[in-house]
């Protein structure tokens, strides 16, 4: 039976071919490459499905589009202040606030860093 012709590795500018998505150089490490977030656990939880529920029952509309005097129906959970794995600043309720999704992505965005200034070379 005939072989599939081989592809180029996935890995951005590796010119290598490989019968997968990386070649040999690069499996190994974009395996090890976490593939979800290391908090899902936390977030699948039940007792913080109950408490993102309560949260938006009392707290329905967004807080950053309230401050800007726009009426918009929160959808997304925010903490405050990042939690970073701790358990009890995830569950914290005073941590918490309503938040639309476009408000949670910028707030998000600046948070990691996503948004800083790139410095090009030439």
């Amino acid at each position: 039976m005939p072989r599939r012709p081989l592809k180029p590795c996935k890995h951005p500018q590796c010119p290598n071919l490989t019968e997968g998505y990386y070649c040999e150089e690069h499996k190994e490490e974009m395996e090890f490459k976490p593939k979800q977030s290391k908090h899902k656990k936390l977030y699948n939880s039940t007792r913080w499905q109950d408490l993102r529920r309560y949260r938006l029952n009392t707290q329905p509309l967004c807080v950053e589009c309230l401050k800007k005097n726009r009426i918009t129906p929160a959808t997304v959970v925010d903490h405050i202040k990042p939690h970073k794995g701790n358990e009890n600043l995830f569950y914290d309720f005073n941590n918490l606030q309503s938040l639309c999704k476009s408000c949670h992505d910028r707030k998000t965005a600046k948070e990691d860093g996503r948004w800083r200034r790139r410095v090009y070379t030439y």
